[in-house]
């Protein structure tokens, strides 16, 4: 699903919104969780999942065009842990078109 095909859902499913603040909307949601992140907090949306950091250690690893050993430094990547409804969700969809 892209943006725009979430803010025309949003747009179907409440009434009331013109286009341009469903998107103000949509945008402004994202930007929370992505500033959150970048703060180090956790993002919690019950019922959905968590979002939060994971630290990754400093390895070493392999450039694939030279073969060569490269240090791969220390850094933080986004991470997202489902929630028991919506992994559940997904089972029972996923289990019925089989």
């Amino acid at each position: 699903m892209t943006r725009s095909e979430l803010m025309r859902l949003v747009s179907e499913k409440v009434p009331g919104f013109t286009k341009r603040e469903i998107e103000n909307i949509v945008k402004e949601i994202l930007e929370g969780i992505k500033e959150a992140l970048a703060m180090g907090e956790k993002v919690e949306i019950r019922g959905f999942g968590n979002f939060k950091l994971r630290h990754r250690r400093e390895r070493r690893g392999r450039n694939p065009k030279t073969g060569d050993t490269v240090n791969v430094p220390v850094k933080k990547v986004p991470f997202f842990k489902v929630g028991k409804e919506f992994r559940e969700m997904v089972n029972r969809k996923s289990s019925a078109g089989d």
